[in-house]
């Protein structure tokens, strides 16, 4: 347990920004298998410019590394034009 009260309030914050991520990390699960699922081409691309928006938004906020969300924006933009 906390002994200082600094040390209490990294516990707290870090708590918060735990779900907070957790949360965003979720949501961002969630779009790409939206994508992944989808087999219209048009309603793939405009979840495909909503999802690289927030792997934007989590890559600059360190919730992932710059890379993986380089990687899935790649991946997930391949798969979206290859759609019929």
């Amino acid at each position: 347990m906390a002994q200082h009260k600094s040390a209490e309030k990294r516990a707290r914050t870090s708590k918060r920004r735990g779900a907070r991520n957790a949360e965003l990390k979720s949501r961002m699960r969630t779009e790409i298998k939206k994508i992944r699922a989808s087999s219209d081409k048009a309603k793939a691309a405009v979840d495909l410019k909503k999802t690289v928006k927030l792997l934007d938004k989590l890559a600059s906020k360190g919730i992932i590394h710059r890379n993986k969300a380089a990687n899935l924006k790649s991946k997930l933009t391949a798969l979206v034009s290859h759609l019929q």
